[in-house]
């Protein structure tokens, strides 16, 4: 199925690694230039020259934290009139909500909903103006179903969807689609963090807890990366003008609702 998107132009953020590389690569195949972020300038380089090896697009690699003005004047300096934005960025720490402050909350937010928010103000307007703009959140699975020791994450998230769901039906009429994707458990490197750190606490093997967590899906399985990055692409393509302000849920059946 061609997407339509040979020749456009896009941000991934937080692409170094996960499922922002797997975007990246999902979109790249596609034929869009992009201009990919992250933190860890070596990490990210080592991932833009994967993606040209792999399918001959433009990569640009701009290091910087996007969560910073400083980090997404670069990345719009880069490329000021994205077709496609995909926001991602790496979630507060898990914990007890009695031992974070005001900061860690700030951080959490500035994270989590501000820094997607005001990338999506610094583009939209220019893809009201072309008739073409497509935005993509990596939110989470805990909007729809909060996870306890998640209470930042859930907070912030939840925070940004609601945002999305006012300004996605302001903007539709222009050809300019925003939608969420909401990642249950895939292979990255943030879900194996979670089980070590589960299997320190409970001093359990953490290939026991893996298997015990995912044989509680449907899928009986973790979600491949690049099963993700594909449906990034399809919620970006010039054919998905009609899906507007939608949370894709993609955790393999996990969360059980006859609506979701």
């Amino acid at each position: 199925m061609d997407l339509g998107l040979q020749g456009k132009k896009a941000i991934v953020c937080a692409a170094s690694k996960g499922l922002g590389r797997a975007c990246a690569i999902s979109l790249a195949r596609e034929g869009v230039e992009l201009v990919i972020t992250a933190r860890t300038a070596s990490t990210l380089e080592e991932t833009a020259a994967e993606i040209r090896q792999m399918t001959g697009v433009k990569v640009t690699a701009v290091a910087g934290d996007i969560t910073s003005e400083e980090g997404r004047a670069a990345a719009l300096k880069a490329c000021p009139s994205p077709d496609i934005l995909v926001n991602n960025n790496g979630g507060p720490p898990r914990g007890d909500f009695r031992d974070w402050d005001r900061e860690t909350w700030i951080k959490a937010v500035d994270a989590n909903m501000l820094a997607p928010i005001f990338l999506i103000k610094a583009v939209v307007d220019g893809m009201i103006e072309r008739k073409f703009g497509r935005i993509v959140n990596i939110t989470s699975g805990s909007v729809k179903s909060p996870i306890p020791e998640l209470g930042m994450s859930n907070a912030a998230r939840a925070g940004l969807t609601g945002f999305v769901a006012g300004l996605a039906r302001q903007v539709a009429h222009h050809n300019v689609v925003i939608n969420n994707i909401l990642p249950g458990p895939f292979l990255t490197d943030r879900l194996r963090g979670g089980f070590q750190e589960a299997a320190r606490k409970t001093n359990r093997p953490v290939d026991e807890l893996v298997q015990e967590r995912l044989s509680k899906t449907p899928a009986g399985r973790a979600g491949d990366p690049a099963e993700f990055g594909d449906a990034c692409a399809f919620l970006c393509s010039a054919k998905v003008g009609f899906i507007v302000g939608q949370n894709l849920l993609l955790d393999g059946g996990a969360f059980n609702s006859s609506s979701t």
